[in-house]
Parts: structure tokens; sequence; C-alpha cells
């Protein structure tokens, strides 16, 4: 077993020497970044302000944007603080409160896209007890219920990853990344780890794809059993989250697949 020490700070070691191109990274990084604020900001407003968007779907969409902007701050001002920085070092505090927000964003991604779902479901399969199914009041619970149930759980992941002794600081990446930080610690266990993986995956991801799976099948159900143009209309109101749910699922399959592929790579 290797000797613990005392973990300050992490080295994000995946920049490497990025030489002149630090620029350009810089600059379309921040263009990117600002983007995607300003845009979040300006539908959140625009919902608020009109009266006639105050209806659940946009309530659920206004939820999405505002974890866009959540989601987006934790990860970006990071990376272009870094394309300066000689060392690539952030400190413990700083590294896993990055975890945290992005873990926890891309929960309430999931967890949102799973409420959208059910309402679409309700919308096409239930129209005429809609108003009374999703009231405002219950809208704003399962918006707040997302949010509480995805800071909880992975507080609670988190929390097993904290009281691990770390015997190493190099994090191959250019951002912080849990499974990366886990395999630091002196006593790592390549099956515990697998396990808590999984478990964790299940909750994260299995979980809101339940509800989801549900949702669209019975949506499917319906159209097979009505008119063309109902279901053209329910293709169009439903197919631009279904993409957003696949452009998800493989942006976060992808990332858990470069972070263990790295990983074996570097044992």
């Amino acid at each position: 077993m290797e000797n613990s020490t005392q973990i300050v700070s992490f080295v994000l070691a995946a920049y490497g020497s990025i030489g002149h191109w630090k620029y350009l990274y810089f600059t379309v990084i921040f263009l990117w970044y600002l983007l995607i604020f300003v845009a979040n900001i300006t539908l959140i407003v625009v919902i608020f302000t009109n009266k006639s968007l105050h209806e659940p779907m946009y309530l659920f969409l206004c939820s999405l944007f505002v974890n866009e902007i959540y989601g987006s701050t934790s990860l970006y001002p990071c990376l272009l603080s870094q394309m300066f920085s000689e060392t690539h070092e952030v400190t413990v505090a700083s590294c896993f409160l990055q975890i945290f927000c992005l873990y926890t964003s891309a929960s309430v991604e999931f967890c949102s896209l799973a409420a959208m779902a059910y309402d679409r479901y309700v919308s096409i399969c239930c129209p005429l007890h809609y108003s009374v199914i999703l009231t405002p009041g219950r809208v704003y619970a399962i918006i707040l219920l997302v949010w509480i149930y995805s800071f909880v759980k992975f507080t609670v992941t988190l929390s097993l990853t904290l009281r691990l002794n770390l015997c190493g600081n190099v994090i191959d990446k250019v951002f912080c990344d849990l499974h990366l930080v886990s395999k630091l610690a002196c006593s790592f266990s390549v099956s515990l780890n697998g396990w808590m993986d999984l478990l964790s995956g299940v909750v994260a991801v299995a979980l809101p794809l339940v509800p989801i799976s549900f949702s669209y099948l019975k949506i499917l159900i319906v159209c097979l059993q009505t008119s063309r143009e109902s279901k053209q209309k329910a293709i169009r109101t439903c197919a631009p989250q279904v993409v957003s749910l696949m452009n998800l699922c493989c942006g976060c399959f992808f990332d858990m697949f470069q972070s263990r592929s790295s990983s074996v790579c570097n044992s």
C-alpha cells in the first residue's frame, strides 16, 4: 500500500503544452460560454415576463435553462483560467466543488427531461385532464423535487469519495472527474469502484429513464391509434426532447468511456 499524503491540489495533466494555441482556445471557449449564458438568460426573461408562456412545458424548459447556466458556469470558467496557467493546478476544494456541480447538473438534466416526458404524456394521452393533473403548484413541486433529488443523491455519492486517502494528485483530464479522483485513492479497489459507479449510474440515469421510456411508449401507442395529423403534431412536440435526451446520453457515455479508458491506459 502506498503512503498517503496531505493533498492540497490536483494537477490537470490533459492540458499539456498548448503553446500559442491557448489564445485561440480561450477565445472560442469564452465566446461559446458567453453565447450559452446570454441565450439562456434571454429565454428565462422571455418566459417569466410573458404570462402566456406560464405553462408547464415552458416552466420545465425554464428549469432546464437555469441548469444550463449552472452546468456551463461550473465548467467553462475553470477551462478559461487553466489556459494561461503554467502548472494547471486546482485546489482540492475547487475540484470537488466542480465535480459536485457537473454531476448534479447532469442529474438535473436527466430528471428534467423525465418531467418533460411526463408532461407530454399527460398532454397527448390525457388532454382533457391536463390542466387538472399539471397544476402550477404541482409543476413547481416537480421542479423543486428534481433539484433536491439531484443534490441529495450526489451529496451521498461524493461523501464516500471525500473519505478516501489519496496517494496522488494528477488527473489526466481538462476538468475534475470523480472516477479519476477515486483512482488516486491509496486503497483503490477496481471491483468496489466498479460497483459504486454502477450504483451511481443506475440512480442517476436508469431511474429517470423509467418514466421517460414509459411516457414515450404510451405516446407511441396512442399515436398509432390516431389520425395522421395527430401523429405529426405529437412528433413535432416530442422530437426536440428525444433529440436532447439522445444528445445527453451520448455525451455522458462518451465522458464515462473516456475517463475509464484513460485510467486503464495509465494503469
